[in-house]
């Protein structure tokens, strides 16, 4: 294990992990969708895997006798052509996509790059090295190479599904907010009870800060505090209501989707449709009965109002017309 093998592991090393950085720089920007053909995600599952594969191999060069310096740069330069060939996909699968659906794929990807990295590095390492427990810590950073890919299956497939998990994330907070304003209480407070001489003043008595426990937070709200918390978790409790609809209403998206492709079905359009205007009305309704409510929201709500009237009146034109022909040609035969 001479110092020179050493050093071309380093420099191998050095120029596939310059190369990763590079190929990030370029791919950070948003494909053109009219340049570039859309890769399903089930393809980058797919060299995903491939991925957990060559790392397994890596991790099971260093169980027993140490590899040769031949056999680490063989599998570092298998590992970066697979893990180049994941980048270059999972940049082909974000054709088409939104922000959210773009920030999960991109952190999902980092999240692969970085357990790569930190694999490769160790890997390269642990050559010539003596350090019996660094070679008993590569399980662990295989393990960790594992889980980022089995991670990718998580990953939303579609911009309404992204959202959708998205807006879930907030219900989930607006409901620990909900949890804490129920925990807050009112002071304790006994208007009959006079302070006598021997009772220790309110600054004597008054516990240090390292004593409050948390149940004690929270727990000392004068009757005006409180009434303006109960209003407040009226407001957190009707917005989380909003959103849960809101939700609701942009799966009818993924309906109207379906129906697009050829031939379409426009009466599972229009159905869609209707569907979606309806939860619109309710949702707006929701929001103007809040003290306070919002004028860009409403004013959202407007617009997809009459953007879906449009549709609507298009697809009735649409059916008309093929009314028409269809009454022709059964003129025409008779």
């Amino acid at each position: 294990m001479g110092k020179a093998e050493k050093e071309q592991l380093n420099r191998a090393l050095t120029a596939h992990l310059n190369t990763i950085h590079e190929t990030l720089q370029v791919l950070d920007q948003s494909p053109p969708s009219n340049s570039m053909e859309k890769v399903t995600w089930s393809q980058v599952i797919q060299i995903g895997e491939q991925v957990s594969k060559q790392a397994t191999i890596a991790g099971m060069l260093w169980n027993g006798e140490s590899p040769q310096a031949k056999e680490v740069e063989e599998n570092v330069n298998s590992y970066f052509n697979v893990l180049q060939g994941f980048l270059l996909l999972s940049h082909g699968s974000t054709v088409g996509a939104g922000p959210t659906l773009s920030s999960s794929i991109h952190e999902s990807v980092k999240h692969v790059v970085d357990c790569s990295f930190r694999l490769m590095k160790e890997h390269v390492s642990l050559y010539g090295s003596h350090n019996k427990e660094k070679k008993l810590s590569m399980p662990q950073i295989v393990g960790a190479v594992w889980e980022a890919c089995s991670a990718l299956k998580k990953v939303p497939p579609t911009n309404v599904t992204a959202i959708g998990r998205a807006m879930t994330q907030v219900a989930v907070s607006m409901k620990d907010v909900l949890r804490e304003i129920n925990e807050l209480k009112p002071a304790s407070s006994n208007p009959g009870d006079e302070t006598s001489d021997n009772t220790p003043s309110k600054a004597e008595s008054k516990p240090e800060d390292d004593d409050i426990s948390d149940d004690d937070l929270g727990s000392d709200l004068s009757p005006e505090e409180m009434k303006v918390a109960q209003l407040a978790h009226g407001v957190v409790s009707e917005t989380l209501l909003v959103i849960k609809e809101l939700i609701r209403t942009i799966t009818e998206i993924d309906e109207i989707g379906a129906c697009l492709y050829p031939p379409q079905e426009i009466d599972a359009i229009k159905l869609a449709l209707e569907k979606m205007s309806s939860r619109i009305n309710e949702i707006q309704q929701e929001v103007e009965s809040f003290r306070t409510s919002s004028e860009p929201f409403l004013e959202a709500c407007s617009g997809l109002r009459t953007v879906l009237k449009e549709m609507e009146a298009q697809l009735n034109s649409l059916c008309a017309t093929e009314l028409t022909t269809k009454m022709q040609n059964v003129a025409v035969i008779n």
